[in-house]
């Protein structure tokens, strides 16, 4: 007997080991409705909350958890949620763009979302469904790791957006509809940081020689985002969720939809207080005193009472380039079995609307969720026409790997969000183009990675560049891949890749309740785009042809 209890003490520390590894079952529940806020000090207006309130609050979960998300729809329209930078692998059915990967869910009604949680780093939460994202349907996810590879004292989350006076659904209609002029007069918005306005931000309290851990997420709609924080050291050591191999930078420079952590280790004395300077700004935007850009001062505060010490530099921050960074897996570039080349741009249409396209096709959500398309398309699926003339669906093929060479002919940036993966960054260079590019920039020079090339999910991609991207098709499913300021987004610059739809089917059961949500808005959980058998699109609209733009003009994309 005696043999037998050290064996018995073994067996129930594994156990407990056990339990420990499998998480929490971490719930939140969220009903969402309007709300009336004034969030910059300017204008009280209607916009997204839940339970109530706006700003959401930020959502915390360890790596091994599982995050139950119940959403109660109190909106007069349907609403979904995509946890931003999540992979969903074998779950793509809950990765939430509506008409992607399911319908949205009704008023009055109610939907779960379960996500088992295995990706440790800073991401966020939104709305995907009639771009409520913009009118504040968005939240912080942060996902600890037990193992972090980081040392650090203090965890401290900083949240980036822009807001503006109008409903989103005001500036889509002076976008899209013919009768205003375009493009549309700029929006001048204001800056709110964790969210609430931008020069009200609680202050971020150091102690001597303690090492913080900002983790930085721009869940703005339009504007980018430049953080400095003078008179400290940042070391940059995650990008999209991603580790990488530490690197100090001077300033972060975030489009949409990006996230960045820094390591920062306070000073040695309490002599002084310091000022981190958060400027939002677009580059597209011709500067405006006072209103483009805006720039938002927050307190470093030591000791209460110092004097703050404010930088006396005039050079221009160096601020970090993702060619620059390596990925901390050591993950060479992989090899390529396939390119692809996509052209984005913006023409006039038939429809007398000035809309935004990849490859020429511009955006429009099918009568039937692609997913379920290629679900229940058998081999049909395998071919990009059964998904509709406005999806502009590609089909990858399983664990091929894929170059995606993106050209932006245009004068203005565009963040690219990828759903369902993180890709590596290979290049940048002068786009291709069939209309004049302006000579300041023929000189621009292709770079290219060295060593272990960084990954992310969203890029930026430079006005007048193009971008190439690598990633394994190793994630059946359909995945989204759309411009992240919101009103390109709604002017059709988006596109799908359907991921090994032969996988698809014999491996993915979308649970009947996700059905449900389709079968109770009498929209069909089979057929091609049109929610039909074969290739009869009867019953989708035709889409609309792109009319010449004038000789010698360039892309306003």
């Amino acid at each position: 007997m005696k043999g037998l209890y050290p064996r018995a003490v073994a067996a129930l520390l594994l156990l407990c080991q056990a339990q420990s590894a499998l998480g929490k079952r971490v719930v939140v529940n969220w009903d969402v409705g309007y709300v009336n806020v004034n969030r910059d000090g300017a204008k009280m207006r209607r916009a997204i909350g839940v339970n109530g309130e706006l700003p959401i609050p930020p959502v915390f979960v360890t790596k091994g958890d599982t995050l139950i998300l119940n959403v109660a729809n109190s909106l007069d329209e349907t609403t979904s949620v995509h946890a931003h930078g999540l992979f969903q692998n074998g779950t793509s059915y809950l990765d939430g763009p509506a008409m992607v990967n399911q319908c949205g869910i009704p008023p009055g009604e109610s939907f779960s979302y379960e996500y088992m949680i295995d990706q440790p780093g800073t991401y966020w939460l939104h709305g995907h469904d009639h771009h409520q994202n913009s009118d504040g349907f968005r939240a912080p996810l942060v996902i600890y790791d037990n193992h972090n590879p980081f040392d650090y004292d203090e965890d401290i989350l900083l949240s980036f957006e822009d807001w503006y006076k109008e409903e989103f659904a005001e500036r889509a209609k002076i976008t899209l509809d013919p009768s205003f002029s375009f493009p549309p007069p700029h929006g001048y918005g204001h800056a709110l940081i964790n969210g609430y306005n931008g020069n009200h931000t609680k202050p971020i309290y150091f102690q001597p020689g303690k090492t913080y851990r900002l983790r930085l997420v721009n869940m703005g709609t339009l504007r980018w985002f430049q953080f400095t924080l003078p008179g400290h050291e940042m070391r940059v050591i995650e990008m999209d969720g991603i580790d990488i191999e530490p690197q100090v930078v001077e300033g972060l420079d975030m489009a949409p939809a990006q996230r960045y952590s820094v390591l920062v280790t306070a000073r040695n004395s309490v002599e002084f207080n310091y000022r981190y300077n958060a400027t939002m700004y677009a580059s597209f935007v011709p500067p405006t005193d006072g209103l483009e850009p805006r720039v938002y001062l927050g307190d470093i505060i030591y000791r209460e009472g110092a004097p703050f010490r404010m930088s006396n530099s005039n050079s221009q921050p160096w601020f970090v380039d993702d060619l620059d960074l390596h990925s901390l897996d050591g993950e060479p570039a992989l090899p390529v079995d396939r390119s692809i080349r996509m052209m984005i741009g913006n023409n006039p249409y038939s429809t007398g609307q000035h809309l935004d396209h990849i490859n020429n096709v511009t955006y429009s959500p099918p009568k039937v969720p692609t997913l379920y398309t290629a679900l229940t398309m058998g081999e049909m699926a395998m071919t990009p026409r059964v998904y509709g003339p406005q999806t502009g669906a590609v089909i990858l093929k399983h664990l091929e790997v894929v170059e995606v060479t993106i050209h932006n002919p245009n004068d203005m940036p565009h963040p690219l969000h990828l759903h369902g993966h993180a890709f590596q960054i290979i290049e940048y260079g002068l786009a291709e183009s069939t209309f004049p590019i302006p000579a300041a920039f023929l000189n621009t020079p292709t770079r290219r990675f060295s060593g272990s090339p960084a990954k992310r999910d969203t890029m930026s991609i430079p006005k007048y560049q193009y971008i190439k991207l690598r990633f394994r098709a190793d994630n059946p499913g359909v995945w989204f891949m759309h411009c992240h300021l919101d009103v390109h987004f709604i002017m059709g610059m988006a596109m799908v890749f359907v991921e090994a739809p032969d996988v698809l089917q014999r491996t993915m059961t979308v649970p009947p309740q996700m059905l449900n949500l389709c079968k109770r808005q009498g929209v069909h959980t089979w057929g091609n785009a049109a929610g039909n058998d074969g290739y009869n699109f009867g019953g989708l609209p035709d889409p609309p042809r792109i009319v010449s733009r004038p000789p010698g003009t360039t892309g306003h994309a």
